[in-house]
């Protein structure tokens, strides 16, 4: 497991795990009519850290006691597994193929009380159309069944069309942006990809940005 990259267990008193807490706190309040139990993580780009941001994220979660399951969606470039330290032979794929799968679905217990994870699995050849498909409905009604939470990791939204096919199932989507990194335009595409297709925008996450010299830790 990966510590340096989550700061939310390696310096969980530090301001940066203390904005993920907030984080958390205004999604789970973010609408009492439409309450959140599904979200998806995107990006513009490819280096906007949304991988990252997403396993502390889910790590605030789950230490606010709800039964989280994060599922790394993302089935072109899939980082999970690597974050996590597990082995990604059996996944979100493999629901897509096993009957048996998504009764039964193949996630696996992290260091987090609380927390599991679905890797990607194999890399199938047509993410988009497994991603649509009626099997996924499923895939996530079968997930929703065994947790409070379940957070989806998925492709830069400008680079695939899979985060906006998944993000038109679940009940909202945030967008990833990194500080002096992504560019304004794209950030205005990704927004209006996944608006054309009405998928719900929760809002925006801003990451690595730079660190205040007057924060108290």
């Amino acid at each position: 497991m990966d510590r340096t990259a989550l700061i939310t267990l390696s310096q969980p008193r530090s301001a940066a795990a203390e904005a993920y807490r907030s984080l958390r706190t205004n999604l789970m309040f973010s609408s009492v009519e439409n309450p959140l139990q599904t979200l998806l993580l995107t990006s513009a780009a490819k280096h906007d850290q949304k991988s990252i941001t997403l396993s502390n994220l889910a790590v605030t979660f789950a230490q606010s006691g709800h039964k989280t399951i994060l599922v790394d969606a993302d089935l072109r470039q899939p980082r999970q597994h690597t974050i996590w330290d597990v082995s990604g032979s059996r996944g979100l794929s493999s629901m897509m193929l096993d009957d048996s799968a998504v009764h039964e679905p193949p996630v696996v217990d992290t260091a987090v009380d609380g927390l599991q994870l679905l890797t990607a699995g194999e890399l199938p050849p047509n993410p988009a159309d497994l991603l649509s498909g009626k099997r996924m409905d499923e895939i996530i009604a079968a997930l929703k069944a065994r947790a409070d939470y379940v957070l989806f990791d998925s492709p830069p939204i400008l680079a695939a069309t899979d985060a906006a096919l998944l993000g038109i199932k679940l009940d909202g989507a945030l967008l990833a942006v990194r500080a002096g990194s992504t560019r304004r335009d794209h950030t205005a595409q990704a927004r209006q990809a996944l608006q054309r297709v009405h998928v719900r925008i929760v809002g925006a996450v801003l990451t690595d940005a730079p660190r205040e010299a007057s924060v108290a830790y």
